[in-house]
C-alpha cells in the first residue's frame, strides 16, 4: 500500500486529534481526507492526508460530502427565516401553490425538512441536465415534484419517517428559489452569500473553473470491506467494525429494504449508475443539494462555527438569533428506515443519549457525538456542530466505506475533541 502523508496544523491541547488522524489514516482503508475543527470560533485542527506520491491534494481540495449537504440546505432555509422571507411552520403551498397537487397541500416546510414529505423515492429517473441552474429556473424539476404522488400522508398517525436521500434537496431547492427575493437556487445562494463573505469553500453545482479541484471518490467495495473486517485483531483491522457487526447491520438493512420500497436502490439519473454518477461532471455541475455538495473540510467547519456560536462568527452574522433558534427548534424523534432519528423543524439531526433507544445502530448513531447537531454523508463525511461546547467538526474523506452506516470512523474525532475540550476546563 502507498504510504500516507499527513499535513496541516493542530493547536496546543488538541495534539491527540492529530495522533488519532494519523493512526486512522494509516490503519483504515483510507486514501485522502481532510479534518477541520473549530472550538470557541477558533480553528484548532486543520489537517489533510494524502498518498505520499500525490502532491496535488491539500486542504483546499473539494470533495463530495453526499448527505452532509443536507445541513447546507437547512442553513439556506434558516437564512430565509433570518431575512423574514419564510417561517419553517408555513405550508409549502404558501410559496409554491402547484405543490398542492396529489394531496400534498397539508405539508409544511418543517415536514419536508424532517423527511416526512412522502416523496423519498420518485417514480421516474431525472435527466441530469434538468438539475443545472438554467433548467431548474425553467421549472423542469419543480413540475415533476409538484405533480408527484406521495407514498403516504405525513399527517397520518401511522406514517413513518422515510429518508429522502436525494429528493429532499430537490424539493427544498424549489421552495428556496420561490421564497428568495432574487429567485436564486441554493447553489447560487452559497456562491453569493457564503463563499466570499465567510471564506467558506462550499459548492452546490460546481463551476467549470473549479472542476480541477475536485478529489475523485473511491468507493470501497462491499466484498473488500467485509474481507478486511474479518481480521480477528481489532488493532490491526482495516475497518472500524468487525465482520459480525457489519453482517448484522446488513441483515437489518436488507430486511428494511423489503419492507420499504423507498429504501431500495433507484436509478435516480437517466443512464447513470447511482454511485459513480457523482464522479460525472454532468452531475457535479447540477444541483442535488442533498447528495452532491462539493466542499472542503475547512469551508464546512468555518460555517459550522457560526452555528456553534449562535449564528454569529468572527463578527459576521449568518443567522439572527430567532432564525438560529428556529433551525434548532422542535426536535422530534421518530423511526426512520429502522433508525431512531431526531430531526428539528429546520431539518438538522440532534444527537443525544436519550435518542439511542434499543439496538446497536441507534447507540452507534448517538454515542460519542451527544450534543451535536447536523448530519453525515454516505461513506464517511461528517458536518456537525455543538452549540453548548462551541465546537464545529468537519471530516471529509474520498474513500467511501459504504458499510459504515452511521460514520463511526469519523465519529472518533468528535469523541476526541469533546474529551479535549472537557480536559481543558
Amino acid at each position: 500500500m502507498t504510504p500516507i502523508t499527513v499535513e496541516g496544523t493542530t493547536a496546543e491541547g488538541f495534539e491527540s486529534i492529530r495522533s488519532l488522524f494519523e493512526q486512522n489514516m494509516h490503519r483504515y482503508l483510507e486514501n485522502k481526507a481532510q479534518l477541520c475543527i473549530y472550538v470557541d470560533d477558533r480553528c484548532v485542527v486543520d489537517l489533510w492526508a494524502r498518498p505520499a506520491d500525490d502532491v496535488t491534494f491539500n486542504g483546499d481540495a473539494l470533495i463530495n460530502i453526499f448527505s452532509s449537504g443536507k445541513s447546507l440546505e437547512s442553513i439556506a432555509m434558516a437564512w430565509l427565516v433570518s431575512e423574514g422571507r419564510i417561517q419553517l411552520t408555513d405550508p409549502v403551498t404558501q410559496y409554491w401553490p402547484e405543490y398542492a397537487a396529489e394531496d400534498k397541500g397539508h405539508q409544511t416546510i418543517a415536514d419536508v425538512m424532517r423527511h416526512e414529505a412522502g416523496l423519498a423515492a420518485l417514480n421516474q429517473s431525472l435527466d441530469p441536465k434538468d438539475l443545472h441552474r438554467d433548467r431548474l429556473k425553467d421549472n423542469k424539476i419543480g413540475a415533476i415534484l409538484a405533480a408527484h404522488p406521495t407514498q403516504y400522508r405525513s399527517d397520518e398517525p401511522s406514517a413513518s419517517r422515510e429518508y429522502h436521500a436525494l429528493s429532499r434537496g430537490w424539493i427544498v431547492n424549489e421552495i428556496f428559489r420561490r421564497a428568495d427575493v432574487h429567485g436564486r437556487t441554493i447553489g447560487e445562494f452559497f456562491e453569493t452569500e457564503i463563499r466570499g463573505p465567510y471564506n467558506a469553500d462550499l459548492h452546490i453545482g460546481v463551476a467549470n473553473d473549479d472542476l480541477a479541484r475536485i478529489a475523485r471518490l473511491q468507493p470501497v467495495s462491499i466484498r473488500k470491506h467485509l474481507l478486511y473486517s474479518a481480521w480477528p485483531f481489532a488493532k490491526s483491522r482495516k475497518t472500524h467494525n468487525s465482520l459480525w457487526v457489519l453482517l448484522g447491520r446488513l441483515f437489518n438493512f436488507a430486511r428494511q429494504s423489503l419492507i420499504s420500497p423507498s429504501s431500495r436502490p433507484k436509478e435516480a439519473f437517466k443512464d447513470l449508475p447511482i454511485i459513480q454518477a457523482f464522479n460525472d461532471p454532468l452531475i457535479i455541475q447540477g444541483e442535488t443539494p442533498s447528495a452532491n455538495a462539493h466542499c472542503s473540510a475547512r469551508g464546512l467547519a468555518r460555517i459550522g462555527s457560526a452555528l456553534a456560536m449562535g449564528g454569529t462568527s468572527q463578527g459576521k452574522t449568518l443567522l439572527k438569533p430567532e432564525a438560529w433558534q428556529a433551525l434548532h427548534a422542535e426536535p422530534i424523534t421518530r423511526d426512520m428506515n429502522n433508525l431512531n432519528s431526531s430531526f428539528t423543524q429546520g431539518g438538522v439531526a440532534y444527537f443525544s443519549q436519550d435518542n439511542t433507544g434499543s439496538g446497536a445502530m441507534n447507540q452507534a448513531l448517538n454515542q460519542g457525538r451527544e450534543g451535536f447537531y447536523g448530519w453525515m454523508g454516505l461513506g464517511g463525511s461528517i458536518f456537525q456542530w455543538h452549540p453548548e461546547k462551541k465546537i464545529s467538526v468537519a471530516f471529509v474523506p474520498t474513500s467511501l466505506h459504504m458499510l459504515d452506516f452511521v460514520n463511526e470512523r469519523g465519529k472518533t474525532y468528535q469523541a476526541e475533541v469533546l474529551r479535549c475540550v472537557d480536559a481543558a476546563k
